[in-house]
């Protein structure tokens, strides 16, 4: 048996941070990953390679050199499925790399296989390579991510139909693809592949896209996407998705009919609990299969902490870092990390790019919220001109009575990167007034938060004020 101080099932963010943050001050882990590969989801099938696909996209369909979306949007001659995946490829085996040396400088023991619990402190693995080792450790971190939700009826085979990871093993680019689904993933696969020049239909259950966003970005997502050539369907659900040996057919509830080569159906991601025996460690689930914790990231077993996509929302790399860490802080009483940011961005990587922090309109006015807004469009930005990017919006939200921001809502070029800015002031409980103080280069897109910020006093007093 291997006694440790700590151990971590499962290599994605939250697993990689937590124990490197734990033998970062001097406690003995042990890791239990399942997959081929470390990085979990985020690296080899998710956040990672589908934003070097994006990157691809942009590149081959000449996007970004043409300057202005809307000019030819089809494929580079010869393009083949390999010259789109390479850069991915080459990336995701570097990234890998860097999460392997990652943990080996920080003397993680790292362990391949697929663990379970025989009690609530000792992990059972079942190797890869074969045999067993049984570990012990006074706290355990549970960080084993998701995998895509299938529905029963749907003949997923990986040719014809494919979820969110199987989409990055695509032998081809097809010529049209259904996408069902009008989150996150489904709208950022489906802006990729239009980009390509794919014809692209986007099926959402609801009545906008992305509902969480601010609705006036929402708006605009969908007037690029449908710029790009997409046919988005609102308010319908398939019935039947069936393979027919050349393509895919849809039936809508509506009694509609989708034919296309490929369907991506992205109906949501759940929780990779199967084959841990949290009931031998006396852990529950949630109604939605995700392992409950607290504000620590603890279990209802206090020495058991689960972080990322296990414990559900809002599932996303950069904050399950952060909750690895806190999480294993907390669990060995490390006066370093105590709590994660009430600010925490949101990207999206469509075509455009969309991110956002804080408040919206309609959060603010379910809380009674007295608030004003300031926009700053990119056509009226130096640099938003040269890059080509004559669509984007940068849109501030604000306390009416002491200007502090509250939201900061983007989309456009480089809209995840410049949302950070926005970001600082609301952790650091400043304002419209900072933003104007403050001395932004020029020519950049960065200037736009002075322009919103003098939009939004004029807003405030009725009247426009000229950029100061």
């Amino acid at each position: 048996m291997k006694q440790f101080d700590l151990i971590v099932i499962g290599s994605g963010p939250a697993g990689e941070k937590g124990a490197a943050q734990a033998a970062y001050f001097g406690k003995r882990v042990g890791m239990v990953e399942r997959g081929r590969w470390v990085g979990g989801i985020f690296v080899n099938t998710g956040t990672i390679p589908s934003k070097c696909l994006r990157e691809a996209a942009l590149y081959y369909s000449g996007l970004l050199q043409r300057g202005l979306y809307g000019i030819d949007y089809s494929l580079q001659k010869g393009l083949t499925v390999r010259d789109f995946m390479h850069r991915k490829d080459e990336v995701v085996s570097l990234e890998r790399a860097k999460v392997h040396t990652n943990l080996l400088a920080h003397h993680v023991d790292l362990m391949q296989g697929s663990a379970s619990f025989e009690d609530a402190h000792t992990v059972q693995v079942q190797l890869t390579g074969g045999g067993t080792e049984t570990l012990t450790a006074d706290y355990i971190l549970l960080s084993t991510g998701s995998q895509p939700f299938h529905p029963p009826d749907i003949p997923f085979d990986d040719h014809f139909i494919f979820d969110s990871d199987t989409i990055l093993a695509m032998d081809r680019i097809p010529a049209s693809m259904v996408v069902v689904g009008g989150g996150v993933i489904g709208c950022e696969y489906a802006s990729m592949f239009a980009a390509l020049g794919v014809k692209v239909i986007l099926v959402a259950g609801g009545d906008r896209l992305l509902p969480f966003l601010d609705i006036e970005i929402s708006s605009r997502l969908k007037d690029r996407l449908e710029f790009l050539g997409l046919q988005l369907i609102f308010n319908d659900r398939p019935a039947s998705v069936k393979t027919n040996g050349r393509g895919v057919c849809v039936t809508m509830k509506s009694g509609m009919i989708l034919e296309t080569e490929t369907a991506l159906l992205s109906t949501g991601r759940a929780p990779t609990v199967d084959g841990l025996g949290l009931e031998k460690a006396g852990i529950n689930l949630t109604e939605r299969h995700t392992v409950a914790v607290n504000d620590h990231y603890q279990t209802c077993v206090p020495h058991i902490y689960a972080a990322g996509d296990v414990i559900g929302f809002p599932a996303l790399g950069s904050t399950s870092m952060e909750q690895g860490r806190v999480a294993v802080c907390h669990a060995f009483d490390l006066k370093y990390k105590q709590r994660l940011p009430e600010a925490l961005p949101l990207g999206i990587y469509t075509i455009p790019e969309i991110s956002a922090v804080g408040e919206t309109e309609e959060t603010c006015k379910a809380k009674s919220i007295a608030y004003e807004v300031g926009r700053a469009r990119y056509e009226n930005n130096a640099r938003g001109q040269m890059v080509g990017e004559t669509h984007g919006l940068l849109k501030l939200i604000f306390r009416r009575d002491n200007l502090r921001l509250l939201g900061v809502h983007m989309i456009g070029e480089n809209a995840t990167d410049l949302v950070h800015i926005g970001m600082m002031v609301i952790e650091l409980e400043g304002g419209i007034p900072d933003l104007i103080d403050s001395v932004f280069n020029a020519p950049t897109l960065s200037e736009m938060y002075k322009a919103a910020a003098y939009d939004g006093l004029g807003n405030l007093a009725g009247f426009k004020l000229k950029e100061g």
